[in-house]
């Protein structure tokens, strides 16, 4: 139980800004049960998303989406963020490989960085502005960042890293596919309350294979700023999916 505790106080302290003033073991066990809680930690974050969601129904609906993309970003410090504008840099470049990955170890953030972050933030903006207006339950700002983080995880686990060294390798060497499933248990509660959580969970499937396949042709491989560009890429992917079922699919948005 002891290390379970502490793999959940070093999901938070990875993935949020929320004061964790704990020291916590680095040990294989606990860097496994960290990797289980991301799911939890994304719940976490959804649900203070939810709760500000529902505190601002009677603020204007674009007023109540950049307080809750601002917030979303605050509560993750921008961490991921990191990991889309390196990628951006590196493939803007049009460089071969070895110099791609010199790229994106530079700490500068280059004009396709940049581009990326603005374009990232204002998608995933005018998709939460939609949703809101839709009035679409909100479970689902439970359910994007927690699929989010769960993708991340898929892809850690699952791809291999292009060295053998640095964050991600180091995490890697304590997981397996088990931890895959156990990380998605947070969500089976969720699942229960509507079926369309499976149907986003398979779509977050799809992602991650995909990204998996864009990695590993164009980098050979991963290193922790994918892992955060996943999670990025997942919540947006997952956003758009949500917009285009309650704009083409759901007649009336309140019935689901």
């Amino acid at each position: 139980m002891r290390n379970i505790l502490f793999g959940l106080l070093l999901a938070l302290q990875f993935l949020t800004r929320i004061p964790v003033p704990v020291v916590c073991p680095w040990t294989p066990v606990t860097r496994r049960w960290a990797v289980r809680a991301y799911p939890l930690v994304g719940l976490l974050i959804g649900s203070v998303l939810a709760l500000v969601a529902i505190a601002m129904q009677n603020v204007p609906t674009p007023l109540t989406a950049l307080a809750l993309l601002s917030l979303w970003v605050a509560l993750s410090g921008g961490l991921h963020l990191d990991g889309v504008m390196d990628i951006a840099d590196a493939l803007g470049s049009n460089q071969p490989l070895a110099r791609r990955w010199e790229i994106m170890k530079d700490p500068q953030i280059g004009s396709f960085g940049i581009l990326a972050l603005l374009f990232l933030l204002a998608w995933k903006g005018v998709l939460l502005w939609a949703l809101l207006t839709y009035q679409a339950p909100l479970w689902w700002l439970l359910v994007i960042p927690a699929l989010g983080r769960w993708g991340g995880v898929a892809l850690l686990v699952l791809t291999p890293c292009a060295q053998q060294k640095g964050l991600a390798w180091s995490w890697q060497q304590s997981l397996s596919g088990q931890d895959v499933a156990f990380a998605l248990l947070p969500l089976a509660v969720i699942a229960l309350l509507t079926p369309l959580v499976v149907l986003i969970w398979l779509m977050a499937i799809v992602f991650v294979v995909l990204m998996r396949w864009f990695i590993l042709r164009l980098f050979n491989g991963i290193n922790g700023d994918m892992v955060g560009a996943t999670i990025e890429g997942g919540e947006l992917w997952l956003l758009i999916l949500l917009w285009s079922w309650w704009q083409f699919v759901t007649v009336s948005p309140l019935g689901i």
